[in-house]
């Protein structure tokens, strides 16, 4: 028989109040953007994130954060779909936050046609990295200082879904993922990524494959959306039987991959593009066979409920939350799932 309906998700995991007497308005999500870097060789940047940090503590995380004035305006209504979609407020916002949290940056020598991106040497970046992060200095002036001609390379930025943090969760976030590819002919130098020292440790790059088989394993923490993006992009960067591509891959073979993801991204249809997709994770009624949550990713969260914008019909996650974060997460085909749980009930139902 089925289960019976569980406590919304969240990150402590913690019960959630469902008395419309005594619950409060939804906290309101803050606009914010993170950038998948996927390097020359097709690996992907992730930080590790301190046990005391404000959000996603001790998890593995895209460079990311909340936007500032200085990125650009969004409308002031949590209700007005303009707020929430990708704009240069949010492509800003990912290059600034990718600069602070990691020194990486992706700026190019001018708005040109085929420009390598801007060298500085590591004591000129790393200052105008903490004068930036410090609020001494906006990144745009910042950037004008070192070369008049030089530009953001907001262009280049894939939009990649946008995730609106559950209404359970104290701390919620309307999050612009976007996809970065880095040249394959770039030199390795623009890539040296270091920790910030206040939120984040351990700067590191790995296979989107490898990513995902440690936090299968439990030797990492992935949130599902990180997860759940870097399933998807593994399916195309990296071969099913070497995870860790222990052999370098051919510059062509690399293009080509990074073709088919981009051709994914934008012709997908579930019902639509994952570049036009708008996802808030909601548990469903039931729990999986073996105890772990279900969440579902077609809402779009309450601030978008009338907007016609649309999540994701064909999959769920499944996540067991604990103290720590969520573990054992997985990607399931929608259909698949629902099928075995009816399976479930009906042998349940005849016992």
């Amino acid at each position: 028989m089925a289960s019976k309906p569980s406590i919304p998700w969240s990150t402590d995991n913690k019960p959630i109040t469902t008395d419309s007497k005594k619950s409060k308005p939804p906290p309101r999500p803050s606009p914010s953007a993170s950038t998948i870097l996927i390097s020359h060789s097709n690996k992907v940047l992730l930080l590790h994130r301190k046990k005391t940090s404000s959000a996603f503590p001790s998890a593995h995380v895209f460079p990311g954060g909340n936007l500032e004035p200085s990125d650009g305006p969004l409308p002031e209504a949590d209700s007005d779909p303009k707020r929430h979609l990708d704009s240069i407020a949010y492509r800003t916002g990912a290059i600034r936050e990718l600069f602070e949290e990691s020194g990486v940056l992706l700026a190019r020598e001018s708005s040109a046609p085929n420009q390598p991106l801007l060298e500085l040497d590591p004591d000129t970046r790393l200052a105008g990295r903490n004068d930036v992060h410090g609020g001494k200095i906006k990144l745009h002036e910042w950037l004008k200082k070192q070369s008049a001609t030089a530009v953001l390379d907001t262009d280049a930025l894939i939009p990649f879904t946008h995730w609106i943090t559950p209404v359970n969760v104290p701390k919620r976030f309307t999050t612009q993922m976007y996809v970065y590819f880095v040249p394959v002919q770039e030199r390795r130098r623009h890539l040296l990524a270091t920790a910030d020292q206040i939120e984040t440790m351990s700067p590191e790059w790995k296979t989107p494959a490898q990513w995902i088989e440690e936090a299968d394993a439990g030797k990492i923490i992935l949130f599902p959306p990180q997860y759940i993006l870097l399933h998807i992009i593994s399916t195309f960067l990296n071969k099913p039987d070497d995870p860790s591509e222990s052999r370098d891959v051919p510059e062509e073979e690399r293009i080509r991959r990074r073709e088919a993801l981009q051709k994914y991204i934008h012709e997908d249809r579930s019902p639509v593009a994952w570049t036009d997709k708008f996802i808030s994770p909601a548990p469903g009624p039931e729990k999986w066979i073996d105890g772990r949550q279900i969440l579902a990713l077609d809402k779009q969260g309450p601030e978008l409920k009338d907007s016609g914008l649309k999540g994701d019909t064909s999959r769920f996650v499944l996540v067991a939350f604990s103290k720590e974060g969520p573990r054992k997460v997985a990607v399931i085909d929608r259909k698949e799932a629902e099928a075995t749980l009816a399976g479930a009930s009906s042998s349940a139902s005849k016992l």
